[in-house]
């Protein structure tokens, strides 16, 4: 057994159970982290997939008394259960329309550090712009969404499609834009990544699975296992950070990650 294949694994494996959740984006953390590594080859892009199902499972079982009433209130046929099944299918469908259509072209000219560098200061100026901007509250609850509010908010989990955007932050950010509180929309997010990250998930499996290996079920089960475990306790630490913060810290950073992998890169320390 490779250790330090392991050990690369469960790094990786917290490195996206920790930012899947948090606006500082997953992807970027995982581009730069995986280049450090010497990780970003097509074995480490499906390794990719198998840590983000255990990040999904984990918000998942975080929500589980949400899910479950949900689920037996399709089946009462409840006009509540309905209304939020339905708005998280809405908000699900620009990311999934607009990344069926360009994805590819997205993944081959920006998927780099450098881009990811960029759109994370980009996006924490966003961050700072919304938080300093006068914070109207149409939406407290996830249940209090109507359908426009949904698409809304899809719209802008599509900006995630560009790597270092981050989905979360886009998403939160977006709801905030739009009148959501900051629970609902943190809220939100958790619900739209569900399946938004299982879509993508299949999908991808199903498009790397010649590279399917029992030889890299250790590894995959490091990585699983640390990002299940970091993913649950960043989203229960997210929960009680927001109600008495804002995301500006998030926004610093960003600035200082984005900054730290351009000055690597142009002064020649990390050939990236």
């Amino acid at each position: 057994m490779d250790i330090i294949l392991l050990l690369k694994a469960a790094i990786l494996g917290i490195v996206e159970g920790l930012t899947e959740f948090l606006p500082i984006s997953s992807t970027g953390h995982l581009i730069v982290v995986g280049s450090l590594l010497d990780f970003n080859d097509e074995r480490g892009k499906l390794f990719e997939i198998v840590i983000q199902s255990a990040a999904i499972l984990a918000v998942m079982w975080e929500y589980r008394a949400k899910i479950t009433s949900v689920l037996g209130g399709l089946q009462r046929g409840e006009a509540a259960a309905q209304r939020f099944t339905a708005n998280v299918a809405i908000a699900f469908l620009p990311l999934a329309l607009i990344g069926f259509a360009f994805g590819k072209h997205i993944k081959a000219a920006l998927f780099n550090p450098i881009t990811v560098a960029v759109t994370s200061i980009v996006g924490a100026l966003f961050i700072l712009w919304a938080e300093k901007r006068k914070h109207t509250v149409t939406v407290e609850s996830v249940d209090d969404l109507t359908w426009r509010d949904a698409l809304k908010v899809g719209f802008a989990q599509a900006l995630a499609l560009i790597p270092g955007t981050s989905r979360s932050g886009a998403t939160i950010i977006g709801g905030l834009f739009f009148g959501l509180s900051r629970k609902a929309a943190t809220e939100f997010t958790f619900f739209l990544a569900m399946p938004t990250l299982i879509a993508a998930t299949l999908y991808e499996m199903y498009k790397e699975r010649a590279l399917l290996s029992f030889d890299d079920l250790g590894m995959w089960a490091a990585g699983f296992i640390a990002s299940f475990i970091s993913a649950f306790l960043c989203v229960r630490w997210l929960l009680r950070y927001i109600s008495s913060h804002d995301f500006t810290v998030f926004a610093w950073y960003r600035i200082a990650f984005g900054l730290m992998v351009l000055v690597t890169y142009y002064s020649g320390l990390v050939k990236w």
